[in-house]
């Protein structure tokens, strides 16, 4: 039986939010509180496997008390809000970078109120797998400030690896942000992500990482040329191709293997367009996409990383990667902006 605490300052919304998980034979609610306060002692009493947690609330709204929970109680906490993920991207790119692990939006619509339910259960069953880390609180240290690595002197890289490509889902937005954060301003490859995340929040995502990087980060479009110096984010509901020509393909169309866009569809074109002149890396994630992606690429002579497992909130995509023999290196996530810059310098061997 999974615990699950509900957290919101409506009655009305926790009464809802109550009949839809308890409709789960798997799930039951072992506490409801109505602001952040609440939230925080509960969450240190009752030890629940997920908490929902609202973001506008009084006295503790819920992005403070995402911080002190996963600083005093880590829980997995998946966020249920009625902010708009355009209108508010700098909200909900704080509730990323304090610990919450997914986020979904409510909705007036009734096919839509059935849409968030169906994805409420999904996403807190799934949720109560996830292991969780402590975060100190930001008047502590900054839990994800960028220490960008030395750049090489211009000029330095062989020209052998001409693209990279990373796939993430589940704690992927803050393993990004350090990633990026770390890369030289003179990285002189293309660098193109699938990351699963709630629909509408791509847009915020590109510039929170943007802010956090010296490379320029902005959301991928049809057509597109791959640039040096340029992250490409796959858009929603789109899975995102490279072809030999340098240009970003968008592809509409069927889910694969659940998702979409896919990272095993963006490693199998990199992979057919790139062969051994790229570098694959897979990061934290629950499930198993892009590990055949990455297989992909390994065979076609591409340098291929995976995250280890104890820097990962969930080892799920690079634990398949691994099993499958598709990672050639398996690397914590502070060293892989490290490594990737070695392997586009062809100084690989200097890295431990």
């Amino acid at each position: 039986m999974i615990d699950v605490l509900i957290v919101d300052d409506s009655a009305l919304i926790r009464h809802q939010l109550r009949l839809i998980l308890q409709s789960d034979d798997a799930l039951q609610i072992v506490g409801e509180a109505r602001n952040g306060e609440e939230a925080v002692a509960l969450t240190k009493r009752l030890k629940p496997d997920v908490i929902t947690m609202d973001l506008q609330m009084p006295k503790m709204d819920g992005l403070a008390a995402i911080q002190h929970i996963m600083a005093e109680c880590p829980t997995p906490i998946v966020v249920v809000t009625g902010a708009e993920p355009d209108r508010d991207a700098a909200l909900l790119e704080q509730v990323t970078k304090s610990g919450a692990v997914m986020t979904i939006y409510k909705s007036s619509s009734v096919g839509g109120q059935r849409l968030v339910a169906e994805q409420l259960i999904k996403q807190v069953k799934l949720m109560s797998q996830v292991r969780v880390i402590k975060r100190p609180l930001r008047h502590q240290s900054p839990p994800y400030a960028p220490v960008s690595i030395p750049a090489p002197p211009v000029g330095h890289f062989s020209g052998k690896i001409k693209l990279l490509a990373i796939g993430s889902s589940t704690g992927g937005p803050a393993a990004l942000y350090k990633i990026l954060g770390q890369l030289p301003a003179n990285l002189t490859v293309p660098v193109v992500i699938v990351q699963h995340i709630s629909f509408g929040f791509v847009g915020g995502l590109a510039g929170w990482l943007n802010g956090g990087s010296q490379l320029t980060v902005k959301v991928a479009e049809h057509g597109e040329r791959l640039q040096a110096g340029t992250v490409l984010l796959a858009p929603d509901d789109h899975h995102l191709l490279v072809d030999s020509f340098g240009r970003v393909r968008l592809q509409a169309g069927e889910a694969v293997g659940g998702h979409i866009p896919s990272v095993t569809v963006l490693f199998d074109s990199v992979a057919q367009a790139y062969g051994a002149a790229a570098v694959g890396v897979i990061l934290t994630g629950m499930g198993r996409d892009g590990a055949d992606g990455l297989k992909a690429m390994r065979d076609k002579g591409a340098v291929t990383i995976a995250q280890d497992e104890g820097s990962c909130v969930v080892f799920g995509m690079p634990k398949e990667a691994i099993r499958l023999g598709a990672a050639v290196h398996v690397v914590p996530l502070d060293k892989i902006a490290e490594k990737v810059t070695a392997v586009c310098c062809a100084e690989l061997e200097t890295v431990s």
